[in-house]
């Protein structure tokens, strides 16, 4: 294990869900926990066995650590094992404190060019890895990302990097679709009071073509519907937002189109690759940054995130660093 000293650390959509509602489906919280779980920070200690890392290292860290090693981590599936510890589901607590310790292999060095924020921001980028992996995203690919939260911005990112040629993204709000436009985002479409069949027909006709490939990041029931309906024959519509567990969606229209629908928990094997992405600079994750805060204003900090201000709402747990 290794002791860190915190800098960066994210607020998450499902951190303000655990404050406001203090469960997500079977994740119950039942006692205090420390929220955060998108955090870069200070080696400071190391254990005896740790040859990797040594004080002063800067690194980021994966917030999900495999307790045995079962058949899913035999795999390379680590995410799916049971028993896995991680940061910020209940019982276990996460990182957003000055210290905090966490298994050395899963804490990864960042380059001198990497900074601590884009270091915290591995963890949202990895989600967008993992769904355009599942998603089989490749040269070439038309792309239908829905929403363009968070999370719906970093898989148009690593589509737009895996060598889709053309991503429409699809939100509510105008403001959101502004900031996908100046990440990449070929089309944007605000979505009013359409049917999820007029929002099919719309992303079809700004794509001249149907999407092989749909990324849903909100869990909102239309939106499923909607991405089963714009999919392409032989396509593949990945689930990425959570939302109710019963979702009504016209699964035969899928099943006789023989769209496939994939399902994603969180992510594996993406911190090396994010490192190397950002290191090269191929990827340019800093825009998604809206609001930055101490960590003495982290109220603040949740209430900007829960009102859905921004994208990416930033807390500073180094009172001794003043760099942005």
């Amino acid at each position: 294990e290794v002791l860190l000293r915190m800098h960066s650390v994210g607020i998450c959509g499902s951190d303000v869900h655990y404050w406001q509602h203090g469960r997500i489906g079977d994740f119950v919280v039942k006692n205090p926990m420390v929220l955060g779980h998108e955090a870069s920070g200070t080696v400071v200690k190391v254990g005896s066995g740790v040859t990797h890392l040594k004080p002063g290292d800067r690194v980021a860290i994966e917030p999900g650590v495999p307790r045995e090693m079962d058949e899913f981590c035999k795999t390379g599936r680590y995410n799916l094992s049971p028993t896995i510890f991680f940061c910020a589901t209940p019982p276990d607590d996460g990182n957003l404190c000055r210290y905090y310790k966490h298994s050395a292999s899963y804490c990864y060095k960042l380059p001198d060019n990497v900074t601590f924020e884009e270091g915290a921001l591995i963890e949202p980028l990895s989600v967008g890895i993992h769904a355009c992996r599942r998603a089989g995203v490749t040269l070439g690919s038309k792309v239908f990302v829905s929403g363009s939260g968070p999370i719906g911005l970093v898989n148009l990112l690593v589509a737009k990097m895996m060598g889709a040629a053309a991503v429409v993204i699809t939100d509510l709000s105008a403001s959101r679709l502004e900031k996908a436009k100046e990440v990449g985002a070929d089309f944007t479409l605000q979505v009013k009071n359409e049917t999820p069949q007029e929002v099919a027909a719309k992303v079809e006709s700004l794509l001249g073509c149907m999407p092989e490939i749909t990324v849903e990041c909100t869990g909102v029931q239309a939106c499923i519907q909607a991405g089963i309906y714009a999919t392409r024959s032989g396509g593949t519509l990945v689930l990425v937002g959570l939302g109710s567990e019963m979702v009504t969606v016209p699964i035969v229209n899928a099943a006789v189109r023989e769209v496939d629908i994939r399902g994603i928990f969180r992510y594996c094997n993406t911190w090396p690759v994010a490192i190397a992405l950002l290191a090269s600079k191929r990827i340019d994750i800093k825009p998604l940054v809206t609001h930055r805060f101490p960590l003495e204003k982290a109220l603040e900090a949740f209430e900007t995130t829960r009102r859905g201000e921004g994208v990416k709402v930033m807390l500073k747990c180094d009172p001794t660093d003043h760099n942005p």
